[in-house]
């Protein structure tokens, strides 16, 4: 795709052509679908940037951060709840007056201009009567009802579309012996991901600390995990509930990967809060548990209801040195969902639960996906 260089006059500077000039937009690309919060980066050469002064992040033509360091190329951004095409650019301001500028224009949806916030969207796995998934299916291969009714689908994408994950890693006290088992099998799931999923990796124990933020590149992802330190307690739905907030708005898939080797300790969040939080967000939630995580009844059975509500799944491992293998089956399963969209045909915004009933035409194939809804409230 050709970059067009952008030539803005000013007195006494210098304009690098972008294709040799050092910068570059890192996030996002140009088949990036931009939603909700975001964090624009640049890219300098290293033989660049001792001689940036500052970085100036727009976003269609207005000024998002201004005398960002070089160091640290980075802006926060909330791109809004519609998804439309948008003009990114980064202006490095070079000693002597000289300006370099990179531009990026991401991409806009292939079924619409953009979608409304009142789109329910639903990540949904197919598999046939073996297990194994079912891949290339079209849109007219579904049915979808909500509390009985059929509806419309309006929005349809296949496997491998946009998604914004985050991964919240349990790294209170109990996990100090198996951390470094986690920290390789984390790191495996993260590197298996695509390099245009956008990743929240966060670690948690009585609070939570965020180690990177919608990076979407495999190197930052993997080195975040060396960042893990084990110790306090578990604030188990605290962190749930925080995660939900994160990947609450905009479209395109989303998901929450929990990782957990204990029970609730130390939230203020409560199961009842962090479940109906979870019953208003379009986000898939997985959980892996260990030890305890696994084998405590009740627990296990929380942790169960909620993934099963979202379409999610839980899995277990007994031991740290068997974590790789629930991780590498949550990678599959996001790599082979679908994501299905449609507008109510109820329009009351009671707050109410709508249960969802999705089914393809070939009755021979399961399908898995959240079990409902709650709807806006006024």
């Amino acid at each position: 795709m050709k970059r067009a260089l952008l030539l803005v006059p000013l007195c006494a500077s210098v304009l690098v052509a972008q294709g040799n000039s050092g910068l570059s937009i890192a996030s996002p690309t140009a088949d990036t679908l931009l939603t909700g919060p975001v964090v624009l980066r640049a890219a300098i050469d290293p033989a660049l940037v001792e001689r940036v002064q500052s970085l100036t992040f727009y976003a269609d033509g207005k000024v998002i951060c201004a005398d960002v360091p070089a160091r640290r190329p980075e802006c926060p951004w909330n791109a809004g709840a519609d998804v439309k095409q948008h003009l990114i650019r980064v202006v490095a301001a070079l000693a002597g007056d000289a300006r370099v500028v990179a531009t990026v224009r991401t991409a806009r949806l292939d079924f619409a201009e953009s979608v409304r916030v009142d789109v329910v969207q639903v990540a949904a796995v197919v598999t046939d009567r073996s297990g194994h998934f079912v891949s290339g299916l079209d849109q007219n291969a579904f049915r979808l009802s909500e509390d009985g009714v059929p509806q419309k689908i309006s929005h349809f994408a296949a496997q491998n579309s946009d998604l914004d994950l985050v991964v919240a890693v349990d790294a209170s006290g109990s996990m100090e012996d198996a951390l470094p088992d986690l920290k390789e099998a984390v790191k495996a799931f993260l590197g298996a991901l695509g390099p245009r999923d956008h990743v929240t990796l966060i670690a948690f124990n009585d609070n939570m600390y965020t180690l990177a933020s919608r990076e979407t590149s495999a190197t930052a992802r993997v080195d975040a995990v060396d960042r893990l330190v084990a110790f306090g307690g578990t604030a188990l739905y605290d962190v749930l509930s925080k995660s939900i907030d994160l990947v609450a708005t905009g479209t395109g898939r989303r998901a929450v990967v929990l990782f957990t080797d204990g029970d609730d300790r130390n939230s203020q969040a409560t199961l009842a809060s962090t479940e109906e939080k979870l019953q208003g967000s379009d986000a898939t939630l997985f959980v892996v548990g260990l030890g305890r995580g696994a084998t405590a009844d009740a627990l296990r059975k929380t942790l169960e209801d909620l993934a099963d509500s979202s379409g999610g799944r839980v899995l277990f491992a007994e031991k740290a040195k068997e974590l790789r293998e629930p991780f590498t089956a949550v990678v599959s399963e996001l790599a082979n969902q679908y994501l299905i969209g449609f507008e109510s045909s109820n329009g009351k915004r009671d707050g109410g639960w709508r249960a969802l009933k999705i089914e393809t035409t070939d009755k021979r194939y399961r399908v898995r996906a959240r079990q409902g809804y709650r709807a806006a409230a006024k």
